[in-house]
Order: C-alpha cells, then sequence, then structure tokens
C-alpha cells in the first residue's frame, strides 16, 4: 500500500509540474489552459467533472464553490486524504480557471 501511494504521489507531482509549465508558458484567461487544468481532476472526479463513482462530482456546480472547496483544501481548512496535497500545487488563478470550468460543464453525461 505504500509504495501505491509513492507512485500515485509521484505521479501527481508530475501532472502538476506539467500543468504549471504550462501555466507559464500561456496567459491565464486561456480556455484551453482552464480546460488542461481540469482534465488533472478527471481520474477522480471524472472526465468534464462528471463522475462515475463515489467521488464528488464537480460539473455544473458553481465556480464559487468548486473554488472555495479547493481553497479550504488548499490552506488545511477543509481536511481529506488526496485533495489536501493537491490542491497545494495548484496556484489561485489555476483553481479559479479550473473551477470556471467545471463551471460551465453539464451535470450530467
Amino acid at each position: 500500500m505504500k509504495e501505491h501511494m509513492r507512485r500515485f504521489r509521484l505521479l501527481v507531482a508530475a501532472v502538476i509540474a506539467a500543468v504549471a509549465a504550462v501555466a507559464v508558458a500561456q496567459p491565464a484567461a486561456d480556455t484551453d489552459l482552464a480546460r488542461d487544468i481540469a482534465a488533472t481532476c478527471a481520474s477522480c472526479h471524472g472526465t468534464n467533472g462528471v463522475s462515475r463513482g463515489g467521488i464528488e462530482s464537480l460539473a455544473g456546480k458553481s465556480k464559487g464553490d468548486i473554488a472555495g472547496k479547493m481553497q479550504a483544501f488548499k490552506t488545511g481548512a477543509k481536511l481529506g486524504t488526496i485533495m489536501p496535497q493537491l490542491a497545494k500545487g495548484y496556484t489561485d488563478t489555476q483553481i479559479e480557471l479550473a473551477a470556471g470550468w467545471f463551471a460551465a460543464q453539464k451535470a450530467t453525461p
């Protein structure tokens, strides 16, 4: 189990590093950038934010709700298993971009 978690953390770190590199290379208002950041959430929250399992869907939720939860995970105000670690890897701008993108998605597939 420890080896699985270590591999997962390495994968997450690599994805966050790739997203950060893209963020530096493109303007913050870029719709493609928002989509690319949001895509890093797909393995848990589903394609386009529509979850197929027990994890919360993000599609169609308000931008403020999503960004607020991410900020709470980032600061440690909201507890979790993986999300606090992941949230710390995103800038405030990246959180806002992803939250806006998910808010614009349809809640059903």
